[in-house]
């Protein structure tokens, strides 16, 4: 087996192993180096700060940030936040205190920018922090009072972000921003469609960029331009309006195709974006909120190919077939192993669906419930992510991604799982994330 190079072709991070949520703008969320699970004993440090969690990102060799929002779903008004974390501890050793949301409550992003600071999106605003401190050197307010998800680096090192909108809600708005006065580039895009999921992009051969956003029927494409985003004539659809299954989260680009799962619109997705502003409730929800409540449409969950030459040929299949399928977090296509990993959160199962003949074939499949979004090490062959168990704990699993054998399971410590992000920390561990739990694993 041979590796990929999967360098990224453009220089809007620091130079990081993980300067952004998934690794880099592909969301390929590979990792360098191995996590060797089989041969070490996983050791587990956890911290509980009443925080929503969303993910870990690294600068330099020892800097480390948390980024989050507040699970407010009532009473005081939330905010979000950035840490620089003892990797060890997880203890803040700076802090942003509380950053701007326009009081929605979403899981917003950072990175780590080439121009040395971290930036934060959150809800309609975003942030440039000095890196050290995480003082606030500018704060900017987005043009759409809505939550953005989603905060990527382009080659030129401008940013770009989105708006969060489900079907009906109109179109989606893309904002590309200038790094150091976070000053517009040029006016919004708005879509002819609504996106749910985050953003991706990568740059050709040729030197043409490309964004990739998640429509709730097709996969729009968009050109980058030094004074402007251009529409693109690639424009694959995965669903008809109102048909039985739900709305595509983020894609995986790699292998000359896109990878996306549908099904992902669910009840409380549904329940948060459709107040104003999104996830301020008059009382406490509670349970409303779960994840595990049964799913609006009667589709089974799907995993989608769109090859990105051919808007026509789009290929899908059902890995489990059960009615009423479900996620909250995207697939990963790991092209090494010809593996692409799929799962279905409301009715349990991960599967690895072999892409290396013509066609998408399941090659196994593991009984545990995955939530979040994983990490992949190609090097060792080995997949990172969470299971809610029948004990409602929320363990990390390791797993062979050419076999589906079950390789090492890690307590976080956390009973609540969501769909956030895994990050490696390089040294053989994890990072974890989730509602008031943080925790690294390692097996070095």
């Amino acid at each position: 087996m041979t590796l990929l190079d999967r360098t990224e072709p453009h220089g809007g991070y620091w130079s990081s192993s993980w300067p952004v949520e998934c690794g880099g703008n592909r969301r390929q969320k590979a990792a360098p180096g191995r996590l060797d699970a089989a041969g070490g004993t996983a050791r587990t440090t956890t911290r509980r700060n009443d925080r929503w969690n969303v993910m870990v990102i690294r600068r330099d060799s020892e800097e480390w940030y948390l980024g989050g929002t507040m699970a407010a779903f009532s009473g005081p008004p939330p905010f979000g936040w950035v840490e620089r974390i003892d990797p060890d501890s997880l203890e803040p050793l700076a802090s942003s205190g509380e950053l701007q949301c326009g009081d929605h409550v979403w899981c917003g992003a950072i990175l780590a920018h080439a121009n040395g600071s971290i930036m934060s999106v959150n809800g309609s605003y975003l942030h440039r922090l000095d890196p050290d401190d995480l003082s606030i050197l500018v704060e900017r307010e987005l043009p759409v009072d809505r939550s953005h998800n989603g905060l990527l680096a382009l080659g030129d090192g401008t940013l770009i972000t989105k708006d969060l909108r489900l079907e009906g809600q109109g179109g989606t708005t893309i904002t590309r921003v200038d790094p150091d006065t976070l000053e517009l580039v040029h006016e919004p895009l708005v879509l002819p469609e609504g996106s749910m999921g985050r953003i991706a992009a990568d740059i050709d051969d040729m030197g043409a960029e490309y964004i990739y956003v998640p429509g709730t029927e097709h996969i729009w494409r968009l050109v980058v331009e030094p004074d402007g985003l251009v529409v693109d004539d690639w424009q694959p659809r995965y669903r008809e309006p109102d048909d039985r299954w739900g709305l595509g989260w983020d894609i995986c680009l790699t292998d000359g195709a896109g990878w996306m799962m549908d099904c992902g619109d669910i009840e409380s997705v549904r329940r948060i974006h459709q107040l104003e502003p999104n996830g301020r409730f008059r009382s406490p929800p509670g349970s409303d909120l779960s994840w595990r409540l049964p799913a609006p449409w009667t589709g089974a969950q799907r995993l989608i190919r769109f090859d990105l030459t051919d808007e026509r040929n789009v290929q899908t299949i059902e890995p489990f077939g059960t009615p009423g399928g479900g996620i909250i977090a995207p697939p990963v296509h790991v092209p090494e192993y010809g593996m692409a990993i799929a799962w279905d959160s409301i009715n349990g199962g991960l599967a690895g669906i072999d892409t290396s003949g013509d066609g998408l074939e399941v090659s196994w499949q593991l009984d545990i419930r995955p939530s979040m979004q994983p990490v992949v090490y190609p090097e060792s062959g080995e997949l990172a992510i969470n299971d809610f168990t029948k004990d409602r704990t929320d363990d990390v699993v390791v797993v062979d991604i050419a076999s589906g054998l079950l390789i090492d399971r890690a307590e976080t410590g956390s009973r609540i799982a969501n769909g956030m992000f895994l990050s490696p920390d390089g040294e053989g561990g994890l990072f974890y994330c989730t509602t008031s739990t943080l925790a690294h694993i390692s097996w070095a």
